[in-house]
């Protein structure tokens, strides 16, 4: 099997069904797409690649937020038997240049004018590299147009050349620390991943239909969106893009999924507003005693007893008054949602559960094309990341490292044969997160190897578990502990802009700028008392004695996040090592 096979697969089952659905204006309707028309359209594009001179095994770049076209040019390129290399469209000139220059990409697919500037300066610097395409000038077309010469067998044929052992993509890490590194992943890792998961028992009541239906709004640079992307074709699902999650609310409405996609920001952002909302007063006492409600029946569904009469009453009452708003602003008919990327946190998950969405928390690096545990329906074990996904082996190292085996794990880093040898031991991919079994095989992280604080007393702290229930706050949008060589646990936090104007009102506080937030007593008060919160998961030893609150948040574009909203941590402590000081001064 291969990528390409699988959509010929759904195209010979269903060519009139629809595949897709297309956003005809931002926050509006959704146009049907059929296998038929789709494959007709990834086939034409194909066809012109190959008139462009893509030979079997050249690098195709996409740089471009989600969009339907993406979908076209990834398939494209792989029934050309080309090698799709997605750029995340926020990289700057320097990262567009590596990624460009260490795959050896022939022909960029940037989406719009500003992205193509970037690229365009290389078409005479670099020796591969030979033509820039704007999508929003009608590139696909133009490609198509180009191809109209080449025969199908051309296509056919190379398609059949392309098996499980042929390489899908490279995929660069977005890297923490240093440059990013060239994820070889094969067309036969996502053909294990889409083939056991839609086929398994419990998680094809997710994917597996043509009545299930997701909206994807992560960036398809990312590998968790090209997998759930194939995992759609294979499974007959429906599938949408949306370029971000700016307009969220109105897109779910507007499409209505059935099964969501996210990492937990999404879902704490969605349980912020909520609460935002509420407003003051008796709105948000009823709002909060929903949400404890919910919390609580979730809870009670893990007893053997189950929740009791005067539970169910009372979640049968706060269905009417809470739960129906927020079901509705996810767009009325989800059942199901999966969050990967970083820990959830037990209060999330039980809260959706008892709203009546299961969230299917799970874990996953870009080296093993996104799952490698998830819970899934019949196999949920909230404040977990899961069981191993179908066809894939975990265990713990002696160090506590997470190690992997299975069909879904990479072949190696580009150009880096060193990197190679250092990820793996004994045939075991060795994650760098640490993680713990429990005894349904369940697993835990509790943080990365390398994150690791030892304290000037000889403590080991995590910064995960405390960062993620600190992040849970609405005024916090980032966290990062420090302590490393310290006498104690401290953190930096960043204040959620977007947050703080409904916070202020619902404490009867002027508005007030982030700077001046970041020095009121009031706020620092409710900062503190959400560390003490965040306080009771650890020991003494472990826990935040101070924090400071910095009045710059971390985002993309300052260049303090990766394109996957992970924090740059030695960035972090390296250009705010004066606020570090403070804290221990």
């Amino acid at each position: 099997m291969s990528i390409p096979k699988i959509l010929a697969g759904r195209l010979g089952r269903a060519p009139e069904e629809t595949i897709f659905e297309r956003q005809s204006a931002l926050g509006s309707s959704f146009v049907p797409v059929t296998t038929r028309i789709f494959a007709e359209e990834v086939r034409a594009v194909a066809k012109g690649l190959v008139a462009l001179g893509v030979a079997a095994g050249d690098r195709v770049a996409i740089m471009s937020q989600t969009s339907y076209e993406w979908s076209v040019l990834d398939f494209a390129a792989w029934s050309a038997g080309a090698v799709p290399v997605p750029v995340y469209e926020t990289s700057s000139a320097e990262q567009v240049e590596w990624i460009v220059s260490d795959a050896g990409v022939k022909i960029l697919f940037a989406e719009t004018r500003a992205q193509a500037a970037l690229a365009e300066p290389l078409v005479e610097k670099l020796p591969d590299l030979q033509k820039v395409l704007v999508i929003d000038e009608f590139a696909l077309s133009q490609v198509a147009a180009e191809g109209t010469e080449v025969a199908d067998a051309e296509i056919d044929a190379r398609t059949d050349a392309v098996v499980m052992d042929t390489l899908a993509t490279i995929i660069y890490t977005s890297g923490t620390t240093g440059r990013p590194k060239g994820v070889e992943l094969t067309h036969g890792n996502f053909v294990a991943l889409v083939v056991n998961g839609s086929d398994d028992a419990n998680f094809s009541q997710v994917v597996r239909g043509g009545d299930k239906r997701t909206l994807l709004f992560m960036p398809m640079a990312h590998v968790f969106a090209r997998f759930v992307q194939v995992l759609c074709v294979y499974s007959g699902a429906v599938m949408a893009h949306v370029p971000n999650a700016k307009n969220l609310v109105a897109d779910l409405d507007a499409f209505k999924p059935t099964f969501l996609l996210a990492v937990p920001r999404v879902f704490e952002k969605v349980y912020n507003s909520a609460d935002a909302k509420a407003g003051s007063g008796s709105k948000q006492r009823i709002f909060r005693w929903g949400a404890k409600v919910a919390i609580e029946y979730s809870r009670a569904l893990d007893r053997p007893a189950g929740p009791s009469a005067a539970l169910k009453a009372q979640h049968a009452l706060a269905s009417r008054l809470v739960y129906g708003k927020i079901l509705a602003a996810m767009g009325g008919n989800l059942d199901y949602a999966v969050s990967g990327g970083a820990p959830l946190g037990e209060r999330l998950g039980h809260f959706y559960r008892g709203l009546g969405v299961v969230v299917l928390e799970g874990y996953g690096l870009t080296e093993v094309g996104a799952p490698t545990t998830v819970n899934r329906p019949g196999l949920v074990k909230i404040g977990t990341v899961g069981p191993p996904y179908p066809g894939t082996s975990v265990r713990i190292a002696e160090d506590g490292q997470v190690m992997v085996r299975g069909g879904n794990v990479f072949r190696g880093y580009h150009n880096n044969p060193e990197a190679t040898a250092a990820a793996f031991d004994d045939g075991w991919f060795v994650t760098g997160d640490l993680g713990a079994l429990d005894e349904d095989g369940y697993l835990r992280i509790t943080g990365r190897q390398k994150e690791i604080i030892v304290t000037a007393g000889g403590k080991n702290v995590a910064p995960a578990v405390l960062e993620d229930r600190l992040r849970g706050h609405p005024l916090v949008s980032q966290v990062v502990v420090v302590g490393d060589a310290r006498p104690f646990v401290g953190a930096l936090v960043t204040l959620d802009e977007d947050m703080l104007p409904g916070w202020l009102a619902n404490h009867s506080l002027p508005a007030m700028s982030v700077a001046e937030a970041a020095e009121n007593p009031q706020v620092l008060a409710a900062l503190d008392r959400a560390v003490t919160r965040a306080n009771e998961a650890v020991s003494r030893a472990e826990s935040i004695r101070k924090i400071r609150v910095l009045t710059q948040d971390f985002t993309i574009e300052n260049d303090y996040l990766t394109p996957s909203q992970k924090v740059k941590r030695a960035k972090v402590l390296a250009d705010f090592a004066d606020e570090v000081e403070k804290i221990y001064g």
